[in-house]
């Protein structure tokens, strides 16, 4: 089954081979650790996952939670059962300080090893994933006491956490959210107001649900400025850790997904009895900017959760491929002859090519990201801080978005793999392309990321993002000399050219929104230019090593440079003709 989930040859690859996470072992904050810790938490998550993940995922797709008579949400037993092993293992508090209890694990291998439990069940692994976002966020911003009473027993896997953004009235619009928190004589809170689509809103999995709530303190600026973030247990929490009343915090209603159908999402109304007790976290009218740290570490973790379903999908694919006969060889016209493997047909091959580029190409973009994030936090030179801090700045927005759509599209090639068998609830790779359909969706859409990419990320500091990557991916560039690698490092370096020549076009316009108006095609035709840059990276690694493993890479980057880079060709060239189609289309037409 394991051989199912994830590939942990392709992960020891990208680990060992070409990020080289053991050198980060010579770092203080990593000196405990060596190639035997990591592999132990490697091969521990993936044992946890296959025995206690993957085993119920069809069947909490299939029994979605509901809310009983006594108004509890109602879980099948095994969602418990697998998150208890999960927290019992220690790998909730896996990249957290020694101090908290955790394991002091890089960003890289924490994320790699978080990556099994994507894949095998996405629907029970969001619960501790949104905790440890949450908890993360609690020990940069909150104080001490709130750290002690809430994190403490978040990583202990007893308490879990939300985040609480979206309003019915507001969407994605977070200027317009209308919750409002009051200020106590005692220096707490009193929340009012409704939350929409909350992820693990609620839930009898622990003794405590955390949840992390944007609202707005009366008197406050308007808009996005005056937005505060508060901490607002189910359960109020006494000053010895014992736990006390039920907050003011009500479930309204459970919504139900396409996908993601092992997740609560509710609507929950904070202070129906008169107020529910939060605490701020931080300072008042900063919220935003604390909350975008969850945000961001969340739109890295949907990029990574795309990609494991994407990932998952593309070897079940695989493995149908290669066991199911159907047809004979072109030319060979004898019925009697027997039926060959459906692997054995060219066009099978061909999306099975795809699948591998586009799921090995986005977890290399995400444990890339994740590496960036070991730079920024351990590296001892401020340069090599700063700057891995500036190109996490620029690639998030692609690191969310390309693997979300492509890796999307590598299930709906799996289930084409499949045939009709593909689109029955017999076989798994249904499931897999239903829940990873959310993935454009939550933590900002492809719009959205479009928007922060062109409109923020690459003109900030007079576009020094922008100006860093595209130096990165020229000393890749300049390492690629011999053979083939040459040629795709032109193909790419002219692709470079082309980002740099377009951005400035947009901007040169001097009209923001037709600056603006493409900006999802450009997040598109950027993001296959920084996964082609990729793939030459993996290129590189794997040489001329021998192997059907090193032949994988060598083959799976031909299909990209040939197959996927031209693609970005006729996006760069709508975007340098400055197409107004969708700027001038008449609201009326629709």
């Amino acid at each position: 089954m394991s051989g199912l989930v994830l590939s942990r040859r392709d992960l020891d690859f990208l680990l060992y081979e070409w990020l080289d996470v053991l050198a980060l072992t010579e770092r203080k904050r990593f000196s405990e650790h060596s190639k035997e810790t990591f592999d132990a938490v490697l091969e521990l998550s993936e044992q946890i996952a296959v025995r206690h993940f993957a085993n119920h995922n069809k069947k909490a797709d299939a029994n979605e939670p509901y809310v009983g008579d006594d108004g509890k949400v109602v879980l099948i037993p095994e969602v418990a059962e697998a998150l208890r092993a999960f927290g019992e293992a220690g790998l909730m508090s896996g990249q957290f300080d020694d101090s908290l209890g955790g394991l002091q694990l890089p960003t890289s291998v924490s994320k790699a090893s978080l990556l099994w439990f994507q894949a095998a069940n996405t629907g029970t692994a969001t619960y501790p994933f949104l905790t440890m976002a949450n908890a993360n966020l609690l020990i940069e911003y909150a104080t001490a006491d709130l750290v002690d009473s809430y994190v403490r027993p978040m990583l202990e896997g007893r308490f879990y956490g939300t985040m609480c953004l979206s309003e019915p009235q507001a969407g994605s619009s977070l200027a317009d959210i209308t919750t409002r928190a009051e200020l106590q004589d005692d220096g707490t809170y009193r929340v009012h107001g409704t939350k929409m689509w909350i992820s693990g809103g609620d839930h009898e999995l622990g003794e405590n649900i955390v949840h992390l709530v944007l609202a707005k303190i009366p008197g406050g600026p308007a808009g996005v400025k005056g937005i505060s973030l508060f901490v607002v247990p189910k359960v109020l929490v006494d000053t010895d850790g014992t736990l006390g009343e039920r907050n003011d915090v009500s479930l309204v209603g459970l919504n139900h997904k396409m996908g993601y159908r092992g997740t609560t999402n509710t609507l929950l109304n904070f202070g129906e009895k008169g107020g529910a007790v939060g605490y701020l976290v931080g300072e008042q009218h900063k919220g935003l900017a604390y909350m975008f740290k969850m945000m961001n570490e969340a739109r890295i973790g949907v990029g990574l959760g795309a990609t494991a379903l994407g990932y998952t999908g593309y070897l079940h694919s695989v493995d149908y491929a290669t066991q199911r006969t159907q047809g004979r060889p072109l030319g060979h016209k004898d019925p009697t002859t027997a039926q060959i493997p459906l692997v054995e047909h060219v066009d099978v091959r061909r999306m099975l090519l795809a699948q591998k580029a586009y799921v090995e190409g986005g977890l290399a973009l995400g444990l890339y990201c994740s590496h960036l994030v070991d730079e920024q936090t351990t590296s001892e030179d401020e340069t090599v801080r700063t700057n891995a801090g500036v190109l996490l700045d620029v690639l998030t927005p692609i690191a969310k978005s390309w693997p979300s759509q492509w890796c999307l599209e590598a299930n709906s090639l799996a289930i084409q793999v499949h045939g009709g068998y593909g689109y029955t609830r017999d076989y798994n790779v249904e499931q897999f392309y239903r829940d990873n359909r959310l993935n454009p969706i939550h933590e900002g859409t492809h719009g959205i990321q479009g928007l922060d990419l062109l409109g923020r990320k690459v003109v900030a500091d007079n576009g020094a993002g922008l100006a860093l990557l595209v130096s990165t991916i020229q000393e890749t560039v300049s390492r690629a000399t011999d053979g083939v690698a040459a040629e795709y490092a032109e193909a790419l370096s002219l692709a470079v050219q082309r980002v740099v020549g377009v951005t400035s076009t947009l901007w040169g316009t001097g009209d923001p929104a037709l600056a603006l108006a493409n900006s999802s095609v450009y997040l598109e035709a950027v993001g296959h230019v920084v996964v082609a840059w990729l793939w030459l990276e993996q290129l590189l690694v794997a040489g001329d090593k021998e192997g059907a493993f090193y032949e994988g890479k060598r083959t799976a980057a031909r299909y990209f440079f040939v197959y996927e880079l031209p693609k970005t060709d006729p996006q760069f060239d709508l975007l340098g003709n400055l197409d107004r189609t969708t700027l001038d289309a008449d609201v009326s037409i629709f």
